[in-house]
């Protein structure tokens, strides 16, 4: 392709609603337009991109056995009412929805696991017919309160999805680790630093849930890693080994009520100064409305090291409940009448409305010695024992583990060692289902003793733009992208420099080489300054440079650089076929000119 009959062009100045490195210079490349907030289209040379990254997904996906299915974007309320999530979706706001002219209601897809488990309750009845895996890569819809980060966080976006289903767990088990296996052949096809770490599951449900992260600086994901190289999980998932006590050893001393002054020091870190101690000897205790799947509401005091922090992603499942919630400062002040940061687990008030249950972070467990709030404005107790004075109390429900993994904690996995946190992306996401879906939809076969039970699924998501800008993140400097060979547009560009004769038709005869040796090759044949092309060039970031140039030719020669190195070497003319398909099985990671 030449660039003179192309469809491409590119920006010098970065639009200012682009935060992030992938969504600026997407659009400065050329490759990506912006319809409306969060809906971006693709130009030809984006879509090449985006094509690979859907070529090796299907191939990989095809290789597995799993089959290539088209479902419907648009899908009627009665699916989603029926497996149990359109309210929820709803009320979250992140489902757009719709009226046809006669009232219908239906959803613009997030995710289609209503859609695949009705397709396959309509057709299975046996055993027999199972095992499979159904996948689809299409378009999905998701009302982003804030969309921004362009492909990262849009409101259309193109997923690959997949379903598997079987009649028990343990061919649920053999499906979900083929898939993981997948995930790791496509993302090492596309040249990626990625992670799997454990995750939550979320609103999709179900048990076991992993997410594929591409590493990069720029991630608005926190990833928590063992530096003994056994344990990784996202920081919504994350555990540590127990911390260490800062009251171990020590004898526990009487309660001492009311006995700390800590006027107007709302911070623990602040009353720990003043009151001569650390943080993680001040106890946090935060208030939570929570809902139960019994369809009640009750308060729940949690309480936490003054140096931790609650990760309200483990919190609902910790408590026991469906969500959770920060109490307002209105039913605050009714059950511990005063202001955060002195509220305190002892002599909380009764609030008939909403029973409270008393929780304890693992942290804390143990804890003796310690100051927490009075339930007086600037007063603390001292020498509180958690055991004592707080366990033996009738609202105390139990020990949960909601702490926030930090950097340097010691890894919960068998090797030890501390955790680390790196930034990373998620593109990928896989669950067991279980019988979520199946059960609530009825979708259900005759086992081999002929009892109807429901199917055992597995959900696989994998976002195609997502990893194409998290490539970009990964693989950049200041001067523009640096493509990873397999997603790069083209592979290779052939730039003339001057408009002479001789000059345009040795580059046109390499242009041509290379296109015959099958080689991915674009053609800057601009009449351009070479400032401008090799600018251009730079900001599109293909793997592999050929700059044909009076000079050179004096000399018999053409310069070969790799975007990645930026280190020219002179080729004669009827070597670059070979220098650069050689480069390109490399990974154009350097220039293979030997």
């Amino acid at each position: 392709m030449r660039w003179s009959q192309s469809f491409l062009v590119t920006l010098r100045e970065v639009p200012g609603d682009a935060e992030v490195v992938s969504h600026q210079l997407l659009y400065r490349a050329g490759m990506m337009q912006k319809l409306a907030a969060g809906i971006y289209s693709f130009t030809p040379f984006g879509f090449r991109s985006l094509r690979k990254m859907i070529d090796i997904v299907r191939e990989e996906m095809d290789a597995t056995g799993a089959m290539e299915v088209d479902l419907p974007i648009l899908q009627p309320k009665e699916l989603w009412v029926e497996s149990g999530r359109w309210d929820r979706y709803v009320n979250d706001g992140i489902l757009f929805h719709l009226e046809d002219r006669k009232g219908g209601e239906f959803a613009l897809a997030p995710t289609a696991e209503e859609a695949v488990t009705d397709m396959v309750r309509r057709s299975v009845t046996s055993w027999r017919q199972l095992p499979f895996n159904l996948y689809q890569i299409r378009t999905k819809f998701r009302d982003e309160i804030r969309p921004r980060f362009g492909l990262l966080r849009g409101r259309e976006f193109l997923m690959k999805d997949a379903y598997s289903f079987d009649v028990d767990q343990k061919g649920l088990d053999l499906h979900y680790k083929k898939m993981d296996a997948a995930y790791r052949r496509i993302f090492e096809r596309c040249n990626l630093e990625y992670a799997l770490v454990d995750a939550d599951s979320g609103a999709i449900g179900g048990s076991a849930s992993q997410e594929f992260m591409v590493v990069a600086d720029t991630g608005e994901d926190a990833l928590v890693f063992s530096d003994a190289g056994d344990y990784g999980a996202n920081v919504e998932k994350a555990t540590t080994a127990p911390l260490p006590e800062p009251w171990a050893g020590e004898e526990e001393r009487p309660l001492k009520k009311a006995s700390a002054p800590t006027p107007g020091l709302t911070t623990c870190v602040d009353q720990a100064k003043h009151l001569g101690t650390t943080s993680s000897r001040i106890v946090k205790t935060m208030i939570y409305e929570i809902d139960r799947a019994d369809g009640e509401t009750r308060l729940a005091a949690v309480l936490i090291r003054g140096d931790l922090e609650i990760n309200e992603v483990k919190l609902p499942k910790a408590l026991g409940a469906l969500h959770a919630k920060l109490a307002s400062e209105e039913i605050l002040r009714k059950i511990s009448g005063t202001v955060p940061g002195f509220v305190g687990p002892l002599d909380l008030l009764p609030f008939k409305e909403l029973p409270i249950f008393l929780f304890v972070d693992r942290s804390l467990e143990d804890g003796r010695n310690i100051w927490c709030g009075a339930n007086q404005d600037g007063t603390h107790h001292a020498q509180v024992s958690i055991k004592r004075d707080v366990m033996s109390l009738p609202a105390f429900k139990g020990v949960v583990e909601v702490a926030t993994a930090r950097d340097g904690d010691p890894s919960p996995a068998p090797k030890g060692g501390l955790l680390r946190i790196k930034r990373g992306i998620e593109v990928g996401h896989i669950f067991k289902l279980g019988t979520k879906y199946s059960e609530a939809m009825k979708c259900e076969v005759a086992d081999q003793s002929q009892k109807m039970v429901p199917l055992a699924m597995g959900c696989y998501g994998l976002g195609l733009g997502r990893t194409v800008a998290a490539a970009i993140e990964q693989n950049h400097d200041d001067l523009g992208i640096v493509w990873p060979v397999p997603l790069a547009p083209f592979a290779c560009v052939v730039a003339v420099l001057q408009r002479d004769a001789h000059v345009l038709e040795a580059a046109d005869r390499i242009y041509e080489d290379l296109k015959a040796a099958g080689v991915d090759v674009f053609y800057d044949d601009r009449d351009e300054r070479p400032g401008v092309k090799f600018k251009d060039i730079d900001l599109i970031g293909f793997p592999l440079r050929v700059v044909v140039g009076g000079k050179g030719l004096a000399k018999g020669v053409v310069e070969v650089s790799t975007r990645r190195e930026k280190k020219a070497s002179e080729i004669a003319p009827d070597r670059v076929v070979d220098v650069v398909k050689r480069s390109l099985a490399a990974g154009a990671k350097t220039l293979a000119t030997g």
